[in-house]
């Protein structure tokens, strides 16, 4: 009888623990993980996802998805978009809604793809999803091995499509062709390549001149750099060598059949007469006889130095063509490339400034400068408001950089103000700029750092600026941390319960309209609240 009473205890203390731990399991897991997510069910794999004390964290989702972290970390795709940027992961992604849960809610329909990084545009726009975004284009072997992803694929043009080029027209393919078509509206200019199309060549497919292997489908064009071509590398010569290389010595680029000139075939001589020099009469060269030679080895030689020695290297003057050709003087065909071999190299908005702009002076052109801070084109409007510290001898460096004065790198944390609360959230300029007789003025080294100088003294004088944070906060005013206790009267007792303006009453300020609360009072003893 005593055993079989036992036995039953027994069972009904073993079925009390196991409803105890599943009722405990229930109330800690919030339901079942997806799919994606099912070998982390269970209370020993909770922390993979959540951080003890602090609750789920960005981090714990990105050491699993690194492809994603790597996307964040390189400023790259739709999660390092406005849209997505500074969201937590499971705002989008939430968990623990049963196995059969939909993690990624993604309507292709209406996705805006420019959100990613890369706009879709001409035909891009009219093509399925899946004709990219398959695992033909993934150069990720790692990604390729999902069953379904849209990331991988990169932006160049010969990720998916063909070059039919052979690599012989460079990688860039925007630079020739747009989205729409490859064939139509092709937009390269082939007079920034070593051979300017002129005269009938303008006329010519490019097909015609650039052409390898062509089939029903499709044509392929082969561009091989040539900085030194040559009539004959296309044209049959019917001379046979007889005449040299060079055809232009009599021929030019409008037809065979025409002479460059109609009276003297000046390119007889070794001075061809070529661009400007063709409409240039013989006696403004040839002051004498036409007999006598003509000193024309350099354009020096007829043309008067409009620089004024500023290009002079060991005492010689170089020679105009370096900068300059015969089409005319202007514009110059000094490139950026070359500009870029200099001592001040074109970085940033310098990359779109017109030539004019820093190198015509008082209608005079200069290029030899001995001094190439900003300050020597641009004027310096902060005067004399930047300390020695920061500003050295004129380093505008130290703060902007050449993409826009507005983008400002100055770590405030220098100097004796640290930017602290609600101080680094607002704008340089809202304290760094003032209105002085309507012109705005930026002030830097002038401008006080007690609080007072930029607040409303609330308080009517009743503080000094170095009391304010014995009250207040940097992250905002209405944050209070002053302690009764410290000060010369404790609040003891009843006092404690005492509104505060009992005590501390609201007065009319009498300059202008307006009140404050009269905090220092001098009122410490009983008799001065109370009557005997």
């Amino acid at each position: 009888m005593e055993k079989s009473f036992y036995l039953i205890r027994l069972k009904i203390l073993i079925s009390f623990i196991i409803f105890t731990l599943n009722y405990s399991f229930a109330q800690i897991s919030p339901g079942e993980l997806s799919q994606s997510h099912a070998k982390w069910d269970g209370l020993k794999n909770c922390t993979n996802c959540h951080t003890l004390g602090e609750g789920l964290s960005n981090n714990k989702c990105l050491d699993c998805h690194k492809e994603i972290k790597t996307r964040i970390d390189n400023n790259r795709g739709y999660h390092s978009s406005n849209e997505v940027k500074g969201k937590e992961c499971w705002t989008c992604h939430s968990e623990h809604n049963g196995r059969n849960f939909n993690l990624i809610k993604f309507n292709t329909k209406y996705f805006n793809h420019s959100k990613t990084g890369y706009d879709l545009t001409g035909k891009h726009k009219e093509i399925e999803c899946k004709d990219c975004h398959n695992k033909r284009f993934i150069f990720d072997k790692e990604l390729s091995k999902k069953a379904s992803t849209f990331l991988g694929l990169n932006k160049n043009c010969v990720n998916c499509h063909e070059d039919v080029h052979k690599n012989s027209a460079g990688t860039n393919c925007e630079s020739c062709h747009n989205t729409w078509s490859f064939n139509k509206e092709i937009k390269f200019n082939h007079n920034k390549t070593h051979f300017s199309l002129r005269g009938a060549h303008q006329t010519v497919k490019c097909s015609d001149c650039h052409k390898k292997n062509e089939t029903d489908q499709k044509i392929e064009l082969i561009f091989v750099t040539n900085r030194n071509p040559q009539c004959i590398d296309c044209h049959k010569d019917i001379h046979k060598g007889k005449f040299g290389k060079n055809c232009l010595e009599c021929h030019n680029f409008n037809s065979f059949t025409q002479t460059a000139t109609q009276k003297f075939d000046h390119s007889k001589t070794n001075f061809p007469l070529i661009g400007k020099h063709q409409f240039v009469e013989c006696k403004e060269c040839h002051k004498q006889k036409f007999t006598l030679s003509v000193k024309h080895d350099k354009c020096i030689d007829c043309h008067s130095d409009y620089h004024k020695g500023q290009f002079k290297t060991n005492n010689q003057i170089r020679d105009c063509k370096d900068c300059h050709n015969e089409q005319g003087f202007t514009p110059s065909n000094f490139s950026i490339v070359q500009h870029q071999k200099t001592k001040f190299v074109l970085v940033g908005s310098h990359l779109a400034v017109e030539c004019k702009s820093c190198h015509l002076k008082k209608d005079e052109w200069k290029f030899k400068f001995e001094n190439t801070q900003c300050v020597e084109c641009h004027e310096n409007v902060h005067k004399s408001e930047i300390s020695q510290k920061f500003f050295g001898k004129n380093e505008c460096e130290n703060c902007h950089n050449t993409l826009s004065w507005k983008v400002v790198k100055f770590d405030h944390n220098l100097t004796r103000f640290s930017l602290r609360g609600k101080h680094s959230l607002i704008a340089c300029s809202d304290c760094h700029i003032k209105n002085q007789k309507v012109i705005k003025t930026h002030l830097f080294k002038s401008i006080k750092s007690d609080c007072l100088s930029c607040h409303e003294d609330f308080h009517y004088n009743q503080y000094s600026s170095s009391e304010c944070e014995n009250c207040h906060t940097y992250d905002s005013w209405k944050t209070l941390t002053f302690n009764h206790d410290k000060a010369k009267f404790k609040l003891d007792g009843a006092h404690k319960k005492v509104e505060c303006i009992k005590c501390h009453p609201k007065i009319e300020r009498n300059d202008e309209p307006g009140f404050y609360y009269l905090f220092r009072t001098g009122r410490v003893k009983c008799s001065d609240c109370h009557l005997s």
